[in-house]
């Protein structure tokens, strides 16, 4: 009995021992838990689950380490984020345009729009050989969304020091060894080690050249026990080997011969790892973003499998750590100073400028992204590094931005279209940046296949001062018009035909001053010299031998003005955005092929809004031009019909009418169309429009009579890298006959 009472105190004097934090004034410390994500690509996010669950069970991690996703995840993780908080965060994330690079289009001038919306395939081009990209992306993206979610401990260099101490691996391509990463810019590191190679652009970090780390180390558990870790909870998302039915193509094969190492690397690994969690993600790719809500489910359900050994995690730390504090969205910055570094050829003038905002201002946090997008967007820069850090003594942030200019100077940009009215193209452009002034660039398209043409353009871009441009391009195409379109009554009733075959050929040249009131907002003054010649063989002149007729042979110099502004957020499928686009030409000269010119003006605009409803958007659009003087030069009025944008001259689409069928020396028009995207870049679109065109209708107040030429279109849109490609059916109660339009490519 007595060695029953002697068994009991001993076991109540260490249970006793054991709940007592402190033992003769020493404190009883609790065991290291390590968390170690391994890179994965889309299948990272199942790292998401696994922490929720970590979570949950009140698991309290004291020092993460991870490589590419899993440091991505990781970091904001260490950084006070929950993974309820991370998986809110991921949940409106637009991971297309994260890969793509996609740049908003509002932070594109119109010269870089014009370029961005026109060319399938960018390549540089030097020493006469062409050059392959180093990178799909540059990460611009990815850095910018990264750099605001840890904006809350921007003011930390030393990983360890944060929330939760963190570190990650990334590959030192120059050397292929692995780099730790655990001092410095955090979100400059995170985009490093996710630097998957050929898809995004590597980053440079204290001279070191960085890609993704998941190249040498995709699981840095090693590194992580050398923390003093007693315990490390793992996570793999890599994949396994590919089996002979699933090896099917050269990428399978290639990535196949990739995993070799990870896979013998992680087999030795898993051994190390206590609790080690392995989430279902055969059937998801690195880039199946779109699946991410399936993903981090498996990765719940992979961390419950584990529940047991987490829960028995869970019940060995005894010391709980005070929960962090909720990170509050920021909505706006108070920068005190910018420091620019790299700028050699541009000046900081320049730089400013695209950033559109000055030290010692409040802007919004969206401002900042947008002016990091705008410097981004020049393609002037191989990448844009910016970091915020607190003033010393003072409220709000230091900005820094750290630029390496690009060398690619020259480019070979190629690009395919088909219409009804040019029929088949093929452009090919030579573009070159800094020829005679560090910001300027001289672009030349030749465009080869049923019309030739070219289009010639030097721009020096001076920002929100008077940029300076020149242009010259030739134009030209033939088509079957209405006869009503080039001659009067009276010459209509000497001949027999409803259609004359024409071939318009389109010189003209342009010298012009723009500035920007805002980035959206542009004022264009300019001179103009047209020379424009139109023919046919149809008819044919009396008394002439001629085989043809020349309607039109003449030059012209005018003066013009215009006035922009576009926040379209797309320009062949806009869902947001306001659009107008004035346009006013003084005709002061002609060498008068007709003998009949007299001085007059043209005046012309286009109003659109378009506002999305989810997957439906309505666009509408109003367009509208008149002639000031007597009118005695009819080739330059209006004319409606057909499909197609960048029409030259005035020249005006119009659903339900051929093009060139409908002409006069002003017009009024207005156009409905709603645009469903079925799924992702496949559109279905309703439009209507209606017009009155004819001479005089502002002064015989024709313009706002009911309407005398309307059209329907239906039509299935896709978008391609090359381009939309689509198909309209168009009918006109009128004309009581239905037309096809075709288009494939981007219009040039």
């Amino acid at each position: 009995m007595k060695y029953v009472w002697i068994t009991i105190m001993f076991l109540f004097s260490w249970t006793v021992n054991a709940q007592n934090p402190s033992t003769d004034g020493v404190e009883k410390k609790d065991v290291k838990i390590g968390l170690v994500l391994s890179g994965g690509g889309a299948k990272g996010l199942a790292h998401i689950g696994v922490l929720k669950v970590i979570d949950s069970l009140g698991i309290q991690i004291d020092y993460v380490a991870g490589t590419s996703m899993g440091a991505i995840i990781g970091s904001l993780y260490a950084s006070g984020y929950s993974g309820k908080d991370i998986d809110s965060i991921f949940e409106g994330v637009d991971f297309d345009k994260i890969i793509n690079d996609d740049l908003p289009r509002e932070a594109k001038t119109f010269y870089e729009r014009d370029n961005s919306e026109k060319y399938a395939v960018t390549l540089p081009f030097d020493k006469f050989k062409l050059k392959l990209p180093s990178a799909l992306s540059r990460g611009q993206n990815t850095l910018s969304l990264l750099s605001k979610l840890t904006l809350h401990v921007c003011d930390v260099d030393d990983f360890s020091k944060l929330p939760i101490p963190f570190f990650c691996v990334a590959t030192n391509v120059e050397t292929g060894k692995a780099v730790i990463l655990d001092k410095g810019s955090l979100s400059q590191s995170i985009t490093a080690s996710g630097a998957f190679p050929s898809l995004f652009q590597p980053v440079i970090i204290d001279d070191q050249i960085l890609i993704d780390g998941g190249v040498v180390n995709n699981y840095p558990i090693d590194e992580l026990r050398a923390k003093g870790m007693d315990i490390i909870i793992g996570v793999d998302v890599q994949d396994d080997l590919a089996t002979r039915d699933e090896l099917k193509s050269a990428p399978d094969i290639l990535l196949q011969i990739n995993n070799y190492r990870t896979i013998n690397d992680m087999r030795e690994k898993a051994k190390k790892t206590d609790v080690y969690i392995k989430p279902d993600i055969t059937d998801y790719t690195v880039i199946s973003f779109s699946d991410g809500e399936k993903i981090i489910e498996n990765g719940m359900l992979a961390a419950i499998k584990k529940r047991d050994a987490l829960e028995k995690i869970a019940s060995m730390q005894t010391q709980k750590r005070k929960a962090f504090d909720p990170i509050k969205p920021i909505d706006s910055v108070k920068i005190n100073s910018i420091t620019i570094e790299g700028n050699e050829k541009y000046t900081r003038a320049y730089v400013l400028g695209k950033l559109k905002f000055k030290q010692d201002e409040k802007i919004k946090y969206t401002s900042l992204v947008e002016g990091v997008n705008n410097l981004a967007a020049t393609n002037n820069f191989e990448s844009v590094i910016h970091q915020l850090k607190p003033s010393v003594g003072k409220t709000g942030y230091d900005l820094a931005f750290i630029l390496k200019e690009s060398p690619k100077k020259t480019f070979l940009k190629f690009g395919v279209h088909y219409d009804d009215l040019y029929k088949s193209a093929a452009l090919i452009n030579l573009t070159r940046k800094q020829l005679l002034f560090n910001n300027d660039v001289v672009s030349f398209d030749f465009i080869l296949g049923d019309n030739t043409r070219y289009n010639f353009e030097y721009y020096i871009d001076k920002g929100f001062y008077w940029s300076i441009g020149l242009q010259s391009r030739f134009n030209q195409f033939e088509k079957n018009v209405p006869a009503s379109a080039l001659l009067d009554d009276e010459n209509l009733s000497n001949i027999n035909v409803n259609k004359i075959d024409v071939e318009l050929n389109d010189f003209t040249n342009q010298f012009y001053l723009q500035t920007l009131f805002r980035k959206d907002f542009a004022l264009t003054l300019g001179a103009e010299h047209k020379r424009l010649k139109i023919l046919s063989e149809t008819i044919v002149a009396q008394d002439s031998n001629d085989e043809e007729i020349i309607f039109e042979n003449s030059d012209y110099l005018s003066l013009y003005g215009k006035l922009k502004f576009d926040t379209y957020d797309n320009k062949y499928f806009p869902n947001e955005g306001i659009f107008f686009d004035g346009d006013f030409h003084l005709y002061l000269y002609s060498s008068d092929f007709n003998n009949n010119f007299t001085e007059y003006s043209i005046a012309k605009a286009t109003i659109g809004y378009t506002k999305s409803f989810g997957k439906l958007s309505a666009n509408l659009t109003t367009q509208g031009g008149f002639t000031i003087g007597e009118d005695t030069t009819p080739y330059l009025n209006f004319v409606l019909g057909g499909y197609g944008q960048n029409l030259i001259n005035n020249f005006t689409s119009f659903y339900g009418y051929d093009f060139l069928s409908i002409p006069g020396d002003s017009f009024v028009k207005g156009v409905i169309t709603l645009d469903y995207e079925l799924f992702k870049k496949h559109h279905f679109n309703f439009a209507a429009n209606y017009a009155n065109v004819a001479d005089n209708i502002f002064d015989t107040g024709e313009w706002i009579t009911s309407p005398n030429f309307s059209g329907y279109a239906l039509g299935y849109a896709f978008e391609t890298f090359l381009g939309p490609i689509e198909a309209k059916y168009s009918w006109s109660p009128e004309e009581k006959t239905g037309i096809w339009f075709f288009n494939l490519g981007f219009w040039f």
